[in-house]
């Protein structure tokens, strides 16, 4: 029988899309196939559910997640009576629950219904259902004194209607009380209780919400621009002097169009980073001059401008009751939102008391929920030397929010803080004398100014004073972020390092090569990317290092792609890639391969391998039973070996762009340390990857160390 979970409300405003979406990123761990269902809603677009759709990668259509609109419900059970109501909904869950593991049932949300005794009907869906509850209590204003019995209310309403709860929700508690709700609530209930504090990011708008809700036009902004929180409201009325110090971090500032000197002004102070604003937004239907227009583009450019028909105070009244939604448009907000869930659920205590059994194999999806997971486990410090790139800094944002490892940022400190702000990320940095504190933290160093960059210099000039390198040549050097970041790791004050957003595949390994070298009993660094597919993840080598390997060196890459794939949860069989299969073909490029492969049999008699074997055959069990029909590895082949850089840095690229395969890597494979090179076509969630992939595989070099 198919398992559900019901996410529940016990009123409005209690922010339960961060629990949906956070159930949605366990169960997803868990099995591959997780429907959606949500019995009542007020439109068919369902946003929430375009959100999970985008984000894990569903298959379900969208037409079969919603049981009817509130509209159709209340003409149900008026007519019919609430039996009918709930036997109609039942049966619209068993039409898609077949299709699926687990179904995630998201509970209705009170808001202008006519349903009566709606959180009794919600109780009779989930029993109906065979669904355990988890109810979600608001505890936005609320103090620790009155959400304690708010919660033993909601548990005793739900457990008396028959409901099994699995565990209680209380959702955006004020910093001041979450601490103490937690204490009151842990242990004194039947079932687990978490409480989540309420954070800003999740609450606030970003200006693409503020114009559709406004129905705003837009003068002037970039996508980046309009994803930005608006965190505040500035209404601009003063003269210029006394309304510059009203400016807040994250403000959106609100003015009539005709006052160019407050618009000028505002966008003159986000240039400064004094402080970075939101964006501007003009009312009463001016709109400024030309000139006025030009001069703010190129004092901010990217910043947005909007403008509205309406005053200053209708503006206000429209925007006092607004907040910020999670949508497949606001990907940044569900991250946050994923990051506040796993920061104070205890996610494996929630899934062993669900007892989803986990699927047998490896999803795509589970791949990068496993890198996440053991990333978290053991925290580690990872060094990005490029730390003021956009897609570095927003990387870094849901590595830290997520508590995937410490980050260590190189570059000009007042140039990262000013593009963190312009971007309008909630990335908070250690001060140079600031203690770390229990969750993940950033620091920026810079080399030019570092006082370690004359201890590195002294290092580097002993490494390569063979290549008559002198100390003061090597402090010309260690001001590369790629070499300094190198010296960092070797010398322990970080475990590992990714580079490569911006600078190429030499300028980041080269300092690797030099520095940290090969580790003990690797005779060459190679490299694989893992490909996640639509329906599995297989792992390719050698895609980035090294040009034409020969027949030892094949082995070596074969040996290494092997283990990697087994520390990373992928069986490994492996294909060693030709264009001929068995003993069909011969030539130069083929016996290297043939020659390899014996190889790989005498110092692995253990690994499960087929060479010379072709792409078609090594994954395609079709063509595997035509062209290998006794072999092991063909047609479930998991490791696949190309002969050449040539061809494997083809294919990959290749196979990523048909099929829309995700490319995790490179991953290097062989060095003394973890060093791992970006893609410079790297997207946020490749970057974020790479470094959970890094992060792990420290973890293992200091497993391997104390054993």
């Amino acid at each position: 029988m198919t398992r559900s979970v019901y996410v529940a409300g016990v009123g409005r405003g209690d922010g339960r899309q961060v629990v949906e979406l956070g159930m949605m990123e366990l169960l997803t761990r868990q099995v591959e196939r997780v429907g959606v269902f949500r019995p009542l809603a007020h439109d068919e677009a369902d946003p929430v559910f375009d959100l999970m759709r985008a984000r894990y990668r569903l298959s379900q259509a969208p037409g079969s997640v919603l049981g009817m609109r509130y509209e159709e419900a209340s003409a149900v059970q008026a007519e019919h009576g609430t039996d009918e109501l709930v036997s109609r909904l039942v049966r619209r869950y068993h039409d898609i629950a077949d299709d699926y593991e687990v179904v995630l049932v998201l509970g209705s949300d009170y808001a202008d219904t006519s349903i009566p005794a709606e959180l009794s009907l919600n109780a009779r869906l989930a029993n109906e259902c065979g669904a355990v509850v988890i109810p979600v209590v608001g505890g936005q204003g609320h103090t620790a004194d009155v959400l304690v019995p708010e919660v033993r209310n909601a548990l005793h309403a739900f457990t008396s209607l028959g409901c099994d709860v699995l565990a209680m929700v209380v959702n955006r508690v004020g910093d001041a009380h979450a601490q103490q709700a937690a204490r009151e609530l842990g242990g004194h209930l039947p079932v687990p209780v978490y409480v989540l504090p309420e954070d800003p990011a999740l609450s606030a708008p970003t200006v693409s919400q503020v114009r559709t809700a406004l129905g705003a036009r837009v003068l002037m902004g970039d996508d980046s621009g309009m994803a930005r929180d608006v965190r505040d409201y500035v209404f601009g009325g003063a003269m210029l002097p006394a309304f510059l110090p009203a400016l807040t971090p994250g403000a959106l500032v609100i003015t009539p169009g005709d006052r160019a000197d407050l618009i000028i002004g505002s966008l003159a102070a986000h240039s400064a980073g004094a402080p970075a604003i939101a964006g501007v937004l003009l009312t009463l239907g001016e709109r400024p001059g030309d000139e006025t227009m030009a001069l703010a583009a190129r004092l901010a450019p990217g910043t947005p401008v909007l403008a509205v028909d309406d005053g200053s105070f209708r503006t206000a009244a429209e925007l006092a009751t607004l907040e910020g939604r999670l949508t497949a448009a606001t990907p940044r907000k569900a991250d946050i939102a994923v990051g506040l869930f796993e920061s104070h659920v205890d996610g494996s205590r929630l899934t062993s008391r669900l007892s989803v059994a986990p699927t047998g194999r490896i999803t795509p999806m589970m791949f990068e929920h496993m890198l996440i997971e053991r990333a978290q486990s053991q925290r580690r410090r990872v060094v990005l030397p490029e730390g003021a790139e956009e897609r570095v800094l927003r990387a870094a944002e849901v590595i830290l929010r997520r508590g995937v490892c410490d980050l260590t940022l190189l570059g000009d400190e007042a140039v990262i803080r000013r593009n963190i702000a312009e971007l309008g990320l909630g990335l908070p940095l250690l001060a140079p004398d600031e203690a770390p504190g229990q969750a993940a933290h950033a620091q920026v160093i810079d080399p030019v100014t570092s006082p370690l960059r004359d201890r590195f210099a002294e290092v580097y000039a002993k490494y390569r004073a063979h290549k008559g390198v002198s100390v003061e040549l090597a402090h010309d050097v260690v001001a590369d972020v790629n070499y300094f970041g190198t010296l960092m790791v070797q010398e322990g004050l970080a475990d590992a390092m990714v580079s490569g957003s911006v600078h190429s595949t030499a300028a980041t390994i080269r300092p690797a090569f030099e520095v940290i070298k090969t580790a003990p009993g690797a005779s060459i660094v190679s490299s694989v990317f893992f490909m996640c597919l639509a329906d599995k993840v297989l792992v390719y080598g050698d895609c980035a290092v090294n040009p034409d390997p020969n027949a030892e060196e094949l082995a070596d890459i074969a040996i290494q792609s092997a283990a990697t794939a087994a520390k990373f949860g992928v069986e490994p069989r492996v294909a060693m890639l030709s264009y001929s299969t068995g003993t069909s073909g011969t030539g130069a490029d083929v016996d290297k391969v043939r020659t390899a492969t014996e190889i790989v049999r005498s110092r692995r008699p253990d690994l499960l391998i087929e060479g010379p074997i072709q792409y078609d055959a090594a994954v395609d069990p079709t063509v595997a039973r035509t062209k290998a029909p006794d072999s092991p590895v063909a047609g479930q082949a998991t490791v696949l070996v190309f002969p050449d850089l040539n061809t494997g840095n083809n294919t990959y690229k290749a196979v990523q762009r048909s099929a829309g395969a995700i490319a995790v890597g490179p991953v290097l494979q062989g060095l003394n340390k973890p060093v791992n090179d970006l893609s410079r076509g790297a997207l946020v969630q490749d970057i974020v990857n790479t470094v959970a992939i890094t992060a792990i595989q420290a973890q293992d070099q200091d497993r391997g160390r104390e054993q």
